[in-house]
């Protein structure tokens, strides 16, 4: 077939999206007694509720003993005097937001909160980064699409625990992985220590932000193949360079993944607390201490549990204020490019 003047040749993609329109599919013709049935289910289905409400209310009374009281109990326990976890309160602070200015003034929790943000906006940069470059990567190649898929995506099934113990044994500064390939590639004469005052962010980063990247990439390749094909070609056809098809079709119509995903890293990156722990315990001294740590040991190790309660429901309402603006920030750049 003949290309139109200044056409870029399309070239096969390796998606076939089946057609929808079920001209294809092969039907089997009903009964009287089956289409009977399946009106009668549609009918119990969509007009009688009590099914519905059965299904509905023992998940809300789940989550209701397990997650709205607690959490409510959290927040008066936040304006009480206790003491060590399990200990009954001792009445109201006098002022009730004590635990609070405590908290604030603690130069602990300033520390933690700093290494919190800056995790968090790097998480999000290098993650959702990583992710979109290792999606469109995989999805422009023929063959071994899907043993990417499956690389990328192991890290997430790796315990905290043992990812941490991992990345120990990674940058171990007596014989550790990393200082002995820099050594061996004439990249350093000695030893670096990786968990001193000036690598210890790297250290803490880099594993936080490898784990979940598999995750997030699992998301968008699924945005990817949610386009249609017919698009693409459109527009090679109209002579569109990859760069310009890139910006005008897959950026475009990749944003709902693409927000999922930016929020998500957000969050993750507030509540980083495991694979840290693991490395580092909140050293050296507490120079990596985060506010999911510091929530951990002011409420169970240092016997503070009004204190940690207070903690726990600032990071909440922080991690809602900027969960709210990543959203609007994502749907008003949605907007702009679309």
């Amino acid at each position: 077939m003949p290309h139109a003047p200044g056409a870029v040749r399309r070239t096969e993609r390796r998606r076939v999206r089946p057609k929808n329109d079920g001209a294809s599919r092969a039907r089997i013709p009903q009964t009287n007694a089956e289409k009977k049935g399946s009106l009668a289910m549609n009918a119990m289905i969509y007009k009688k509720k009590g099914p519905l409400v059965l299904f509905l209310v023992p998940t809300f009374l789940f989550l209701t003993m397990y997650l709205y009281y607690p959490f409510l109990m959290n927040i008066y326990n936040s304006l009480n005097k206790i003491g060590g976890l399990g200990e009954s309160s001792r009445g109201l602070n006098e002022p009730v937001w004590e635990n609070y200015v405590k908290m604030f003034t603690d130069p602990l929790m300033r520390t933690a909160l700093k290494n919190t943000m800056i995790l968090m906006i790097l998480t999000v940069v290098f993650q959702v980064g990583i992710a979109l470059v290792l999606a469109l990567m995989v999805d422009n190649i023929k063959v071994g699409a899907k043993f990417f898929r499956t690389v990328y995506f192991f890290p997430i099934v790796i315990s905290a625990t043992a990812l941490g113990l991992l990345f120990n044994l990674i940058f171990l500064y007596d014989g550790g992985m990393l200082n002995q390939l820099l050594q061996n590639l004439g990249l350093a004469a000695e030893n670096i220590d990786w968990k001193d005052p000036a690598h210890f962010f790297v250290t803490m980063m880099v594993p936080v932000i490898w784990q979940y990247v598999g995750f997030y990439f699992v998301i968008l390749v699924t945005g990817l193949n949610n386009i249609s094909t017919d698009i693409y070609e459109a527009a090679e056809i109209d002579g569109a360079s990859g760069f310009t098809r890139f910006f005008r079709i897959t950026l475009p119509l990749m944003c709902p993944s693409v927000k999922i995903v930016a929020v998500t890293g957000l969050i993750g990156g507030m509540k980083a607390f495991d694979v840290i722990y693991s490395m580092t315990s909140g050293g050296p001294g507490d120079a990596t201490q985060t506010v999911m740590m510091v929530m951990m040991r002011k409420g169970i190790s240092d016997g503070f549990y009004n204190q940690g309660a207070a903690f726990g429901v600032c990071f909440f309402v922080v991690v809602m204020i900027l969960s709210a603006i990543m959203n609007t920030i994502m749907q008003k750049w949605s907007d702009s490019i679309q």
